[in-house]
């Protein structure tokens, strides 16, 4: 992780966010103009940069006092086992230090992820529901 740096920005341009989502095949990358938007509204946002090239993101959200939520945590798949991850995470943990929790929504396939970052896997949660409003 040498050569990442680490911004808290709410500021980026279309080709960045656009370029980061579907190196994951998010379908939000589809919707440029709607993250920028969205990066502008979150509380906190953390990027991680190799020089120009955006290869990773954190954003939360919070109610201000007892629980924050990871909305969206990406890394570029060629950047995948360097850290950048973890150091996202780690940030995002310092800032809502002071909140009773952190709350994340994982896929199974990164319970292990967060496990390592310090989350637990929550034993009376429930199932996610989404709504496509886009169809």
């Amino acid at each position: 992780m040498s050569d990442i740096t680490i911004r808290e920005t709410h500021e980026f341009d279309q080709d960045q966010l656009q370029d980061l989502f579907l190196s994951v095949e998010w379908s939000s990358g589809h919707y440029p103009e709607r993250l920028v938007a969205a990066m502008r509204g979150f509380e906190a946002v953390y990027s991680a940069w190799d020089g120009d090239l955006l290869v990773g993101l954190i954003c939360a959200m919070d109610d201000a006092s007892m629980t924050a939520y990871v909305h969206y945590l990406l890394v570029r798949p060629e950047y995948h086992g360097k850290g950048i991850g973890k150091e996202l995470v780690r940030r995002v943990k310092d800032r809502y230090a002071d909140f009773l929790r952190i709350v994340v929504v994982a896929y199974d396939s990164e319970v292990g992820f967060y496990e390592n970052c310090g989350f637990e896997k929550a034993a009376d949660a429930s199932p996610m529901f989404i709504t496509d409003l886009w169809t």
